[in-house]
């Protein structure tokens, strides 16, 4: 299955997109989309529906985030060997982890840079979304508690993350910096994700393109190594990092400027386009 949430900021209405590529409304049957639904049994009761009968939404509008109300939005720095060689760091030996501080945004909402910034960039990342409780899991048992998967655009401010000191959420987790979606595709679709096609370009140039074969970490790995540390819960969000092509590893870098439009997507789970702003609160959800 595909489900979203389509509608204004706030008045999100639960849906599912059906195999012709059309919108159903959901909300005749579920209230929303929540953590709840991403259990086992809240997608057995989902996918038991007949999506013909649900009704046909004829202008879905805005996407929002596919799920109310996610949980912890966890990120994995440096995963693709290529994009750690770009930015002139070491291969990591296991998974670097960091957070995103900001709610995560609709696939197709604006992004929106800190005031004063000049080095915003673009990651095109895969994200792994949990559907039940992960703790102290195996690797063998670690895909059981994924829910499904989407599009994530890390979007990171590099001066910010890397000139500043400390910690690289600073640089991650401002405002708008974690488009979601459009959709968020369930497990059962996705016989591997390990061989999933990638990409991003800016103002219809490509400057992303790869697969998550060649993640140094796998998505089993990541789940059962996270599990260590944290319990791992419904609506939790994974980003599992990004192929390179991303501005810094330019020559020389290049970033996101106010009016640039990103565009980017992965195999079998949909697109995203965003628009680039000046720092305008008014713009913020």
């Amino acid at each position: 299955m595909k489900l979203l949430r389509f509608g204004p900021v706030g008045h999100e209405k639960p849906g599912l997109l059906d195999t012709q590529g059309n919108v159903r409304d959901l909300s005749g049957i579920v209230g929303d989309l929540s953590a709840d639904s991403l259990s086992p049994a809240g997608l057995a009761a989902l996918r038991a529906l007949d999506p013909t009968k649900l009704p046909l939404v004829q202008n879905a509008g805005r996407l929002g985030v596919p799920f109310s109300n996610p949980g912890k939005f966890i990120c994995i720095g440096l995963n693709y060997t290529d994009h750690a060689k770009e930015t002139g760091a070491e291969i990591p030996k296991e998974p670097i982890l960091f957070n995103k501080w900001s709610a995560p945004t609709g696939a197709n909402d604006p992004v929106v840079m800190p005031r004063g910034s000049v080095k915003t960039d673009w990651e095109v990342e895969l994200g792994v979304v949990i559907g039940s409780r992960a703790r102290y899991v195996t690797e063998a048992d670690a895909l059981s508690h994924v829910a499904g998967y989407c599009v994530i655009n890390d979007v990171s401010e590099r001066e910010y993350q890397l000139e500043m000191g400390g910690t690289w959420d600073k640089g991650k987790g401002c405002d708008t910096f974690g488009p979601v979606g459009p959709w968020l595709v369930t497990a059962d679709e996705i016989g591997d994700p390990q061989s999933l096609d990638m990409w991003l370009e800016v103002n219809g140039k490509r400057y992303q393109h790869g697969n998550t074969r060649t993640m140094i970490f796998g998505v089993a790995a990541l789940v059962s190594y996270l599990s260590r540390f944290t319990t791992l819960n419904p609506g939790d969000i994974i980003s599992t990092g990004t192929p390179p092509g991303v501005g810094l590893g330019q020559k020389p870098p290049v970033y996101l400027k106010a009016g640039d439009t990103i565009r980017l997507g992965i195999q079998g789970l949909g697109e995203q386009s965003q628009r680039v702003h000046a720092w305008d609160a008014a713009l913020l959800n």
